[in-house]
């Protein structure tokens, strides 16, 4: 069977690929059948990655203000890269690879195998979430990674995020503007792709590339196609960054909703953690106040045990012909019995109001530990809360910028700018090499001193004809 390879740039939205919300177009029932690869926090990953390279940074830095406190950050709310970048690949199509059906199971087998190798295959392209998805109509990837390389010689940290560089270190260097380091990229995961896939008796249906003999005039035709096609994706991943932007919005919204309904949850818990405290408050005062109201009589009782007058002071006198033993039997011992019992009573009621005393402290102390624990919680997502509302401002101040300069200087001005701003980095980046002299042979140094000498004359040529202008 013959089937298309889509390859497109996602939005990054991490809540929604690994289901924590709902879109309309799933089917929530399925959601079981998705395969979760990974899922880690990307700034525990940036953590991983940065960090010592980010304490190298900031020793060498003499003013403070140079200083980078948080890389995250500062990727996030700069502009030469995106924190993280996100790519979706799927097979087929909906009608012709459903996810419910027999060719859909085919197109999830091929996309698990092909994600297995993914990470060992591209080492520079830190993977932390990927998941495919079966609850939707068609099955596909999603693949979120973090750009990276080390070792880097320029401004800046000596390892940082960068797309470019990262592809670069896997081979791909990249031609004119057309063919990027990211095309060449794609084209070479869709040939693997397409290789697993061919293994599996699925043929990749490259729609308009099946051509083999051309004459010039549909050889430039093709040409030019293609031309159209890569300013196509330029512009397709100009707009994902854009929507990269519009989708980090719309997770700290969605973060800031779940930090609403915590932070309303944990006002519950402490009302009833308050109320729960008061009444143990109650409960302990009470019986403080029995045990008070007893104590008085467990003192007069043990004073009365221990003092033998007391007891003897309350004995019946002896009849004048009573015996000793009728006397001792009738009125001694029913006397002793009775105060006996009435002593153990007492001191069993006093006894078991104390361990309900002690019950009742520990209990107290318990809900007090467990008011705090939940005021503390409290503070925390307080301070959360301010932290992510802070950085929702921020956001939605870089989207607003954004969809400003597109909406005044159009989408084609603002993409003749991007495109100008690349090949002025080339440029510097190449006479930045120019000026350094190789370390090769003596042959590679007098060539280099000539074409550094022809570049010179021709900026002093440049520079001659400026000056005839502005004086005429």
């Amino acid at each position: 069977m013959k089937r298309t390879i889509s390859f497109m740039t996602g939005k990054g939205s991490v809540n929604h690929n690994s289901r924590k919300f709902h879109a309309k177009n799933i089917d929530s029932e399925r959601s079981y059948l998705n395969v979760e690869y990974c899922n880690e926090d990307v700034k525990d990953v940036y953590h991983e990655l940065f960090d010592e390279a980010l304490v190298r940074y900031n020793e060498k830095q003499t003013r403070s203000d140079r200083k980078i406190d948080d890389y995250y950050d500062k990727i996030c709310f700069g502009k030469q890269e995106k924190p993280f970048h996100e790519i979706i690949l799927q097979i087929g199509d909906k009608d012709n690879m459903g996810a419910t059906t027999e060719n859909g199971q085919l197109a999830a087998k091929v996309l698990d195998e092909y994600m297995r190798d993914f990470q060992r295959r591209n080492p520079t392209l830190r993977v932390f979430s990927a998941y495919l998805h079966m609850d939707e109509a068609t099955p596909h990837l999603h693949i979120d990674f973090v750009p990276y390389v080390t070792g880097w010689k320029g401004k800046g940290m000596d390892t940082r995020v960068s797309l470019k560089q990262a592809l670069k270190s896997l081979g791909f260097q990249g031609g004119n503007k057309h063919d990027t380091e990211l095309n060449q990229w794609i084209n070479h995961e869709k040939e693997l792709l397409a290789e697993i896939a061919r293994q599996h008796g699925i043929e990749w249906e490259q729609k308009g590339t099946h051509e083999e003999h051309l004459d010039v005039y549909n050889f430039k035709k093709k040409e030019r196609k293609k031309e159209v096609q890569a300013l196509e994706q330029e512009k397709e991943y100009l707009t994902a960054e854009n929507e990269g932007l519009i989708a980090q919005i719309a997770e700290v919204r969605a973060d800031i909703q779940l930090l609403k309904d915590d932070e309303e949850q944990a006002v519950k818990d402490k009302e009833e953690a308050e109320k729960r405290a008061e009444k143990a408050e109650k409960d302990l005062h009470s019986l403080e106040e029995r045990r008070e109201r007893l104590q008085p009589v467990m003192d007069n009782v043990s004073k009365e045990i221990k003092e033998y007058g007391t007891v003897k002071a309350i004995l019946p006198e002896a009849g004048t012909l009573e015996r000793a033993t009728t006397y001792r039997d009738k009125k001694i011992k029913p006397l002793f019995t009775q105060m006996k019992n009435k002593i153990a009573a007492m001191a069993a009621q006093v006894k078991e109001l104390t361990k309900e005393v002690e019950k009742w402290k520990h209990k107290y102390q318990e809900t007090k530990q467990a008011y705090n624990r939940v005021q503390r919680q409290l503070d925390t997502v307080c301070e959360e809360k301010q932290q992510l509302s802070e950085e929702k401002q921020q956001l939605q101040g870089v989207s607003d910028r954004y969809d400003r300069v597109v909406r005044v200087l159009g989408e084609n001005v603002v993409e003749d700018a991007v495109q100008q701003d690349i090949q002025e980095q080339k440029a510097l980046e190449e006479k930045r090499q120019m000026e350094q002299m190789p370390k090769g042979s003596i042959h590679e140094r007098l060539a280099w001193g000539a074409r550094k000498s022809e570049m010179e004359n021709q900026q002093r040529k440049k520079n001659k004809t400026k000056n005839r202008g502005m004086e005429r």
